[in-house]
């Protein structure tokens, strides 16, 4: 079982407060985008190439108030599991790493990733030391657990897997996020600075 990709995006945008998002490389950059159209509080990290979370965790270590949502796709995961170990040595209570698995390189025409049936990325996780750890396959899952795997945890770092499916025929049709990277950068940076009091930028360029 698995949950529609664009269903799962619109149940945790409705839920969306005030947390910093950080989005991969293109199935969940375009699908955040289409969901929510935000600009500011959201760093689309285009050819992010597996290193969604590991910027996220910068911004969740060097901002401790702030609580970020930092989405990846599986594929991008296959890149790079070893993140978690970076992950793990330092966790961050107000970090959440969502781990969006759809068992296909959404990015190249949805080919199918490497083992993918049987690819259980909650053992890797638990064999890399992670504790707090959820897995959610269906809706129903995902909306009665929401709360205890997004929210109800401040102990430290938190690996929430959710299984959905590929992208629809309608979804590939959704744009991309239209702005280039240094107007992200920028609109992001603002908005912590203005949010949080925090220096990102040393200057006005």
């Amino acid at each position: 079982m698995s949950i529609p990709y664009r269903a799962a995006f619109q149940f945790l945008a409705s839920r969306w407060s005030n947390e910093l998002v950080v989005t991969s490389a293109g199935n969940s950059s375009q699908m955040w985008w289409e969901v929510t159209h935000d600009a500011d509080r959201v760093f689309y990290l285009d050819a992010s190439m597996s290193l969604s979370t590991l910027l996220g965790s910068g911004i969740a270590y060097g901002i401790p108030e702030a609580k970020v949502w930092a989405f990846m796709g599986d594929g991008a995961f296959a890149m790079n599991p070893g993140m978690l170990m970076v992950e793990r040595d330092l966790d961050l209570p107000n970090l959440t790493h969502v781990l969006v698995s759809n068992r296909v390189y959404g990015g190249t025409s949805d080919l199918d990733l490497p083992n993918k049936s049987a690819n259980d990325y909650v053992a890797m996780a638990k064999s890399m030391g992670l504790t707090r750890i959820w897995s959610f396959e269906t809706m129903n899952e995902l909306e009665n657990g929401f709360d205890e795997a997004f929210r109800g945890n401040a102990d430290g770092h938190r690996f929430v897997v959710l299984e959905v499916d590929p992208f629809t025929s309608d979804d590939h049709e959704i744009e991309e996020p239209p702005m280039d990277g240094p107007e992200i950068k920028f609109r992001f940076g603002r908005y912590i600075e203005k949010t949080y009091g925090a220096r990102v930028f040393t200057g006005q360029f």
